[in-house]
């Protein structure tokens, strides 16, 4: 397999030489080039054709905003990596990059003390990033073949792998669309087992209670993608939505008033004590975990500070076990788009506990890591784009509330 090319974008010399020697340091990756500004880095891209772009957010002549919009409209769809501060300010130009189309985000070093530790920082958020972005652009390699007692069901595709943006409503979206362009509709299509690769679902849920709250865990281009899903359910929403995506501190309280404002459900960035209220989505604060306990009617929201749980503080594992000992066999569930594992071991709690789980299908996530995680597990109900999830666990929610006898099939 050929190395990962990539283009470095700072116009800080400092950062340019710490990131090309740590990138250079990796085998599977080759420092193409290098640029100070997004001007520099136009024409570079254009000669180069790198695989994967590490790109400043502020810089002279022309910023990482205005380039990664340039490198959009031109149908340039490699990942570009955005490199943040944690400030309020490095949030909201962050947030603003991944609506612009950019495909992930990571922290420059601050306050670590010495080159070592940077290198090391720089070197265990950025090359993972990399090459999980890089990986999910090429086809698989091998397929497999579902089990003779898979059940048979439906399960959505859609015709083009999203890589860009993921962070807004104008951006490019999970669907890989440029800004400005529309998007193609998700097209279901029915799966049965065959020569193909195919998910092994779960059987579906056979308690007759209602759901009575929805938990989303998303990471690596979750953002683009939760925001999906939020807007394709109701404004009426007779249940609580509890969210964790993997942010660091400032990055979700601004993500969260985005969401309030762009959508008809109230967003807030969740502190502890909150009795959740239906129609209400709480995400999980940065570098805290959200864990859910019960309260008179329902749930209430606990922060802490515990030990991470699969390199993830909050962890998406950890709230699903708490929904799960809250709400019992009540608990709908979605995991989206992200790298590693988060959420797997979740989902399993769940579905043992008579729940639902759906997940994000491949060709919608920028990464599947932890929606595939979930589907090769068998803990998945349906696997789908994101275009459908939000309406698909809407009818669902609905449906579970109605009267027993006036439910018609799943």
């Amino acid at each position: 397999m050929p190395p990962i090319r990539v283009l470095v974008v700072d116009d800080s010399v400092v950062i340019r030489r710490l990131v090309t020697d740590v990138l250079s340091g990796d085998p599977d990756i080759e420092v193409v080039g290098t640029a100070a500004n997004g001007r520099i880095a136009l024409s570079k891209v254009e000669a180069l054709m790198p695989d994967a772009i590490t790109l400043d957010i502020e810089m002279p002549i022309m910023d990482g905003i205005e380039t990664v919009r340039a490198l959009r409209r031109a149908g340039r769809r490699m990942p570009v990596i955005m490199f943040s501060t944690l400030t309020e300010r490095g949030a909201s130009a962050t947030l603003d990059a991944l609506d612009a189309g950019a495909s992930d985000y990571v922290t420059k070093p601050a306050n670590v003390g010495s080159v070592t530790e940077s290198l090391a920082q720089v070197r265990s958020s950025l090359v993972p990033k990399i090459k999980a972005l890089c990986a999910a652009r090429r086809p698989p390699v091998v397929a497999r073949r579902p089990p003779p007692v898979a059940r048979v069901a439906t399960v959505a595709t859609v015709a083009t792998r999203g890589i860009g943006g993921i962070g807004g409503t104008g951006g490019t979206g999970t669907t890989g669309k440029a800004p400005g362009t529309t998007a193609a509709p998700p097209r279901a299509s029915s799966w049965s087992p065959g020569p193909g690769p195919g998910p092994r679902l779960a059987p579906p849920r056979r308690a007759s209670s209602p759901y009575r709250v929805l938990a989303v865990g998303c990471s690596t281009g979750g953002p683009d993608a939760l925001r999906t899903l939020l807007a394709g359910l109701p404004a009426d929403l007779g249940v609580p939505v509890v969210v964790v995506q993997h942010m660091p501190p400032v990055f979700t309280a601004q993500f969260a008033a985005r969401l309030d404002r762009a959508l008809p459900l109230t967003v807030v960035e969740a502190t502890a004590g909150l009795v959740l209220r239906p129609g209400h989505v709480y995400l999980a604060p940065g570098d805290f975990h959200l864990r859910i306990t019960p309260a008179a009617g329902g749930g209430r929201t606990e922060l802490d500070r515990g030990a991470p749980e699969n390199f993830c503080r909050p962890a998406v594992d950890l709230l699903f076990r708490s929904v799960v000992a809250t709400y019992g066999r009540d608990v709908l569930a979605a995991v989206l788009t992200g790298m590693g594992q988060d959420g797997r071991r979740g989902a399993i709690d769940i579905v043992a506990a008579g729940g639902s789980v759906l997940a994000q299908d491949e060709a919608s996530s920028v990464v599947w890591g932890m929606p595939g995680a979930v589907t090769n597990d068998g803990s998945a109900e349906e696997v789908l784009p994101i275009g459908l999830l939000g309406q698909t666990l809407a009818r669902r929610l609905t449906r579970s509330a109605a009267p027993v006898g006036s439910r018609v099939g799943r």
